[in-house]
């Protein structure tokens, strides 16, 4: 099986040490991940820096043309990178798998190429002229997770190189391969330096975090390590955007409609086999409606596939990992014991791999960890409330704030109650839509700072005020 290799000043770079990548799905090596060394971590910077340098002068209409370019070759190839992605992560090719995945990565690169922070101008009278510009940071470094791991690459990546920074990228260890061939590509169309990926531990994400040639750190992933990378980067006063996770509440109120809604709550769980930072996580449902809901999601799990990512027919996969997988099993375990009825699923599937099925868990309440912690994964706990007021204190009543959604047919009425959540995107009658011109972040510890749009690209700027 050939290693694959670093990508430093758009050349591949050997690595003596390698670890192997395998398929959660049935245990098979996919690939041997690179392992860089510190000294590869810091060429890999002085590479960012170097290309910075001229990178940074080019004409806005060069960088949006590029990032086209990097859009163009991506498609080329979504086919190939997207079965390296199912084979990694475990995600079907289908519904909304690999491919969907792609066409996102596509979406997002192509929208953002199209963005520009024009000069904006204060004030121009006898006075003065006051001109507000966007200037780029410098070298950017980018770490990425596991569960979205290429589409999640582009978030970090295009607007960086669109506002004329440097990247230097470390993907998540359980599923490197993709985004390594991805950044073969880019450096195909990009100029030497531009974007560099390395691979490696979390010891080496350590080390990029408190390297003094890195301006701006970029992460998504857990709050725990979101706040290592924000202790890690005090030292040099880095910049920092980071997508943190969450433990998203949805609330079903009186009105809706079970049948309508059963759909778009499933989904809104379940994405990715719930393992999306901004998946449905909690859902508090109204007590006239409880025992409704419950059956509908119960029956539209039945209908959902789950298999090995490469069958067609595979609608969901297995979770990703086997720490996922452990936890997953032991918050279940927990609410069964604490009198937790399983509606579906409620035990692993036996067969080779980190498969665990749909799992549907009604009469929980707070103090559950099923509901207490982010379970990042295909289970989702149901609570009866009776109140609106105390099920949106309660709602709001966790340390984290990333999304949250209202379901109901007053549509009027579900927006005003969506600005009561704590939480940086709110929905009404969808849970876990996202799009490339709509602001994304998390609040209290779900994050700092946004993506995605004119505010996410300007993350990734600092303001330089002119006057004259």
């Amino acid at each position: 099986m050939n290693p694959y290799a670093l990508v430093i000043d758009g050349k591949r770079v050997e690595t003596v040490a390698h670890a192997e990548v395998r398929n959660p799905s049935t245990g098979e090596t996919v690939g041997l991940m690179p392992l860089a060394t510190p000294a590869q971590l810091d060429l890999a910077v002085q590479a960012a820096a170097r290309a910075f340098r001229s990178w940074s002068r080019t004409s806005d209409a060069e960088r949006k043309k590029a990032c086209h370019a990097v859009a163009d070759i991506i498609a080329a190839h979504q086919e190939e990178l997207a079965l390296l992605l199912t084979l990694e992560q475990g995600k079907p090719l289908n519904g909304l798998g690999s491919r969907f995945e792609m066409g996102g990565t596509l979406a997002w690169t192509r929208y953002t190429a199209d963005l520009t922070l024009p000069v904006e101008i204060l004030q121009d009278n006898n006075e003065g002229r006051v001109e507000l510009h966007r200037k780029p940071i410098g070298v950017v470094g980018s770490i990425t997770p596991w569960n979205w791991p290429v589409m999640i690459a582009s978030w970090h990546i295009i607007p960086a190189i669109r506002a004329g920074n440097a990247v230097v990228l470390k993907p998540s260890p359980q599923t490197p391969l993709s985004t390594i061939r991805m950044i073969e590509l880019v450096n195909e169309v990009l100029p030497p330096g531009v974007v560099n990926v390395i691979t490696g531990d979390n010891a080496l994400a350590a080390l990029m975090t408190a390297h003094p040639g890195i301006d701006k750190m970029t992460f998504t992933g857990s709050a725990e390590t979101g706040r290592k990378v924000m202790a890690s980067a005090a030292a040099t006063l880095k910049r920092l955007t980071l997508e943190l996770g969450g433990n998203d509440a949805g609330i079903v109120l009186a009105d809706a409609d079970p049948k309508q809604i059963a759909q778009g709550l499933f989904w809104g769980a379940f994405i990715n086999n719930g393992q999306t930072c901004s998946a449905l996580k909690r859902l508090y449902v109204h007590d006239s409606l409880y025992d409704a809901v419950c059956d509908e999601l119960a029956a539209y799990a039945r209908t959902v596939t789950i298999g090995d990512g490469q069958d067609e027919a595979s609608i969901l996969g297995p979770i990703q990992n086997q720490m996922q997988f452990n936890k997953v099993r032991d918050l279940v375990e927990d609410a069964r014991a604490r009198g937790g009825r399983i509606l579906t699923g409620g035990a692993p599937i036996e067969r080779p791999g980190y498969f665990y099925p749909i799992t549907l868990v009604a009469d929980v309440d707070h103090g559950f960890r099923l509901v207490d912690e982010e379970q990042f994964g295909p289970a989702l706990p149901i609570i009866r409330y009776a109140d609106i007021d105390e099920v949106i204190e309660r709602a709001n009543s966790l340390p984290v704030g990333l999304g949250g959604s209202i379901w109901s047919s007053n549509i009027e009425k579900a927006r005003e109650l969506a600005s009561r959540l704590e939480c940086g995107i709110a929905w009404v009658n969808k849970h876990g839509a996202i799009q490339p011109n709509a602001p994304h972040g998390g609040i209290k510890q779900s994050g700092i700072g946004v993506q995605f749009g004119v505010e996410g690209l300007k993350e990734l700027t600092v303001a330089q005020t002119v006057l004259s």
